[in-house]
């Protein structure tokens, strides 16, 4: 069926929520995680600022729309939104743990990482209550997926560049006003250079990478309109996610891709089922040995030191979490010194406890349960799309998170949050109509 969604006409939006929220992964994706205000510390990232300026933005407009005695009944609607709901009560852990954590006997050297580790909530809550009540219209919700996959497909093709070429190229940026924390390098494993893109580690830059693929495939799908240039995106994402190395980033791109290929047609499935074969067949042909690295990394993976320092974390990790089971000892106060679990979910466990970490599952299980009502509930061929890709994108995200300790990576956790407020708009558009083609 012809999708209602469409781009039907041109509207005014300059200076919409769309635009704000790109002008957000601009600097997430493009200025290097290790460039920041040298003033603010691991405070200073442009994009962590932003995200703390769109936080005070929500509250200021939330205010004044409470002045202007807004509708009641689209007042009680949004107080019945369920992934904003879930957020607020993940928020209420973190500061019940912070508070507990500031009020108990702490290490100096603890303060400082926690109340960074405050103000990087605060700013991902404020990217996702901007996209899940800003994003005034489908029309310019699918806008704000074109643009958000062009910006993958730029940060692919420059992981694509530094493997090619052996170097980094981002140590070479410089930006005035902005310092850096640490040289960019690039990473090896074995003998194959592993790319970074912009971001702190190969594993992140997997992760977002994999993240971002389903997103771009329903660009390719569905926005007909944009002619044969949609399908670079997802070509590129494709493209780079062999040259990872990355476990998570294979698991990742699997998972994404199960979810989605779920609810395509079965012609869909299976031409992209033979072009993954293809794929595997001309690699094995072009880069055999890339082929065999990446066999090795599963098959060798109990040989693995890192793999071994993982599962070596979960006996250190429950004899904190023993000591302070329900909220933690409070988020950012559990230092690398100490231990890196490599695996987000021992640490919150350890940091905001068994309380905060449900909450904070609850969270990413809500909107994928959102989702899957949605589309469940709609009779639009595009919409139904949209959901169930928006559950395969958070869905990676979310089980991404066991492989490394993602809160400390702001790409990762900044998309991720962006992504649930992006669900939050669709529900919210969805129930209000649509709005298509409104401005």
């Amino acid at each position: 069926m012809t999708s209602r969604v469409g781009i039907e006409r041109r509207s005014r939006t300059s200076g919409d929520a769309v635009t704000w929220l790109s002008v957000y992964v601009l600097l997430l994706f493009f200025i290097p995680s290790k460039l920041v205000v040298g003033a603010l510390g691991s405070a200073g990232a442009p994009s962590m600022i932003f995200g703390l300026v769109s936080l005070v933005l929500w509250f200021l407009f939330r205010l004044w729309t409470l002045l202007r005695f807004e509708n009641p009944r689209r007042r009680a609607q949004a107080s019945h939104e369920p992934i904003r709901t879930a957020l607020w009560v993940f928020l209420f852990c973190v500061g019940v743990t912070y508070a507990m954590a500031m009020s108990r006997p702490i290490s100096p050297d603890e303060v400082s990482p926690a109340d960074v580790a405050l103000l990087a909530a605060a700013s991902w809550t404020g990217t996702l209550l901007i996209a899940h009540d800003g994003i005034p219209s489908r029309e310019r919700l699918e806008s704000f997926l074109w643009r958000l996959a062009v910006c993958g497909a730029l940060l692919a093709g420059l992981g694509i560049i530094q493997v090619l070429t052996g170097q980094a190229w981002v140590d070479r940026i410089s930006i005035p006003g902005l310092t850096v924390t640490e040289v960019p390098t690039l990473f090896t494993r074995g003998a194959f250079p592993r790319p970074s893109g912009t971001a702190v580690h190969p594993i992140e830059y997997g992760v977002l990478v994999t993240m971002l693929l389903p997103l771009a495939l329903h660009v390719a799908f569905n926005q007909v309109e944009r002619g044969w240039v949609r399908w670079l995106p997802a070509a590129a994402l494709a493209a780079v996610i062999p040259l990872t190395s990355s476990r998570s980033a294979y698991i990742g791109a699997v998972i994404g891709l199960v979810i989605v290929m779920l609810g395509w047609p079965k012609m869909r499935r299976r031409v992209i089922a033979l072009v993954a074969v293809g794929g595997i067949a001309a690699m094995s042909v072009v880069t055999p040995n890339l082929l065999n690295s990446i066999v090795n990394l599963f098959v060798g993976a109990p040989e693995d030191p890192s793999v071994g320092s993982r599962t070596g974390s979960f006996d250190v990790a429950f004899q904190f979490i023993a000591e302070l089971p329900l909220f933690g000892r409070g988020l950012g106060t559990f230092l690398p010194k100490y231990r890196i679990f490599d695996n987000q979910y021992l640490g919150l466990l350890v940091t905001i406890g068994v309380i905060g970490t449900l909450a904070f599952i609850a969270l990413g299980v809500v909107a994928a349960i959102t989702m899957l009502r949605l589309r469940r509930a709609s009779s639009d061929d595009r919409t139904r799309d949209l959901a169930l890709t928006l559950v395969a994108a958070i869905s990676v995200g979310f089980i991404s998170l066991s492989f490394f300790d993602a809160f400390a990576f702001p790409m990762t956790m900044g998309s991720l949050f962006l992504l649930l407020g992006v669900c939050g708009a669709l529900y919210r558009l969805e129930h209000d109509g649509g709005a298509a083609g409104s401005g």
